[in-house]
């Protein structure tokens, strides 16, 4: 597979990583990713990550790159389904995954992105507002 589809709902970008990541291929995902931010203005990315058994430095360091680019194009980045054992391995790497929010899976994933945009459109920031 020479690259990773990424799919658009609404303003945000779905990416769902079935395969094995190898550094090539996680590179492609993050110039891909980059130039569909700015090409459909997404506010945010879902990558979901149940499929991958191992990351290694290179895939977290690429994690962090692509929510740190993803930032200054004004997404944020959410990875959703993370293993036990992929998040074990991220710790004993130290690398800390600046930049990223993580959900369970998809659908608080989603949720959670949702909750941030309306945050940021002013739907739902101002509890004073609401309180009577």
């Amino acid at each position: 597979m020479d690259r990773i589809p990424i799919l658009k709902l609404g303003g945000v970008l779905i990416v769902t990583i079935q395969v094995d990541m190898h550094d090539r291929l996680a590179l492609a995902l993050e110039e891909d990713l980059t130039a569909m931010i700015v090409r459909t203005g997404a506010r945010a990315v879902l990558i979901e990550i149940s499929a991958l058994e191992i990351v290694d430095s290179f895939i977290g360091r690429m994690l962090v790159s692509i929510a740190a680019v993803s930032r200054v194009l004004d997404a944020d980045t959410v990875v959703a389904g993370m293993r036990p054992a992929v998040a074990i391995t991220l710790v004993e790497l130290g690398l800390e995954l600046t930049g990223i929010k993580t959900a369970l899976n998809v659908e608080r994933g989603m949720a959670l992105i949702q909750s941030r945009l309306a945050e940021e459109d002013g739907f739902g920031g101002d509890r004073e507002a609401h309180e009577g």
